[in-house]
């Protein structure tokens, strides 16, 4: 007799293929019409699931944890960032977490590096311009924006992606800084011609462009403060691919509104899908709808790497992809 398939239950729509794939290997229960569960649902799928594969949208808290079967085994999560799961209550209860690295890193370092000329050039306003019938001809003192060639770019968080935007930052000529919980190797730093910043605060105080790239954790959790905010120059630009919460967005958009700095570009917010009203107002601002790893190519093979996490997982293999509470 074949072996029981486990039970996967899935919490959003994924590719096609990659739902395709899920059903030949295991018994998967997919959301077809794309509804975001709600604590009930969530909580009902815990209790039957051997496998559930979650997406930031699913909040996992230690109280929906322990409500879970004695049967769920796994988290395998569709996407890099665990923010949104409780990993120390799953490890508690003896349930591994997964997640999806590496596969987002090029596209998402693209986009970050397309928000730092959006915001330097004003290509949105510029193209907003056109659309609202507003352009009336060339001048020579419309529509002015900031040139990249050497120009400094501060990378908060200098992991995968952080490196990606670097080599990318560094073809437009930009002089690469960052800042870390500890340094890169000797041999990345120089490929990169990229300095240290032991102090945050003193690297924000010099920067022409401000990267956000680390992970959202307890210890980042408003990470730029209005007090670091406050210690940006006047000419500064703040891009975010990462975590909205890293990030005081109110203190942000009041910086803005002021014009204290000049421009941001965010993929990411504080209260997502919700945004800070201030922001939508303002014209130096590029705002996007956290599309930063949105590629056909980035979210098949992050499909694949959940598909590889729970073979592994069946086959009675510690996951390759997981996720350490002691190292988050």
């Amino acid at each position: 007799m074949a072996p029981r398939k486990p039970k996967v239950i899935v919490t959003r729509k994924l590719p096609d293929a990659v739902e395709t794939r899920m059903r030949e290997l295991f018994d998967a229960e997919l959301n077809l019409d794309d509804t975001p569960m709600g604590p009930e649902a969530l909580a009902a799928a815990l209790k039957r699931a051997d496998v559930l594969a979650p997406t930031i949208t699913d909040r996992l808290d230690a109280d929906l944890i322990a409500q879970a079967g004695p049967q769920l085994k796994l988290i395998a999560n569709f996407g890099v960032g665990v923010d949104h799961i409780d990993v120390a209550a799953a490890h508690e209860r003896g349930i591994f977490v997964t997640n999806t690295p590496g596969v987002l890193t090029e596209d998402t370092a693209d986009l970050t590096m397309g928000l730092i000329l959006a915001s330097a050039r004003r290509l949105v306003e510029g193209a907003g311009m056109i659309q609202a019938g507003e352009f009336h001809g060339w001048t020579p003192t419309w529509m002015l924006g900031r040139r990249l060639r050497g120009k400094r770019l501060g990378i908060i968080g200098m992991g995968r992606i952080g490196q990606a935007l670097a080599r990318r930052a560094a073809a437009f000529g930009l002089a690469i800084h960052y800042h870390n919980r500890k340094p890169v190797s000797p041999l990345i730093a120089e490929e990169l011609e990229a300095t240290y910043w032991e102090s945050l605060d003193q690297m924000l105080a010099r920067m022409d462009f401000v990267s956000v790239n680390c992970p959202h954790t307890p210890g980042t959790y408003h990470l730029l403060s209005a007090r670091r905010l406050k210690l940006l120059q006047p000419h500064a630009f703040i891009v975010n691919t990462a975590r909205g919460e890293i990030i005081d967005e109110a203190a942000l958009a009041g910086l803005l509104e002021r014009g204290a700095i000049a421009g941001a570009g965010l993929d990411v917010f504080e209260h997502e899908p919700a945004v800070n009203p201030k922001l939508l107002k303002l014209r130096n601002v590029v705002l996007l709808p956290h599309m930063s790893s949105a590629t056909i190519e980035t979210r098949l093979d992050m499909g694949e790497k959940v598909i590889i996490n729970i073979r592994t997982w069946m086959d009675g293999h510690k996951p390759p992809d997981r996720v350490i509470p002691d190292l988050l």
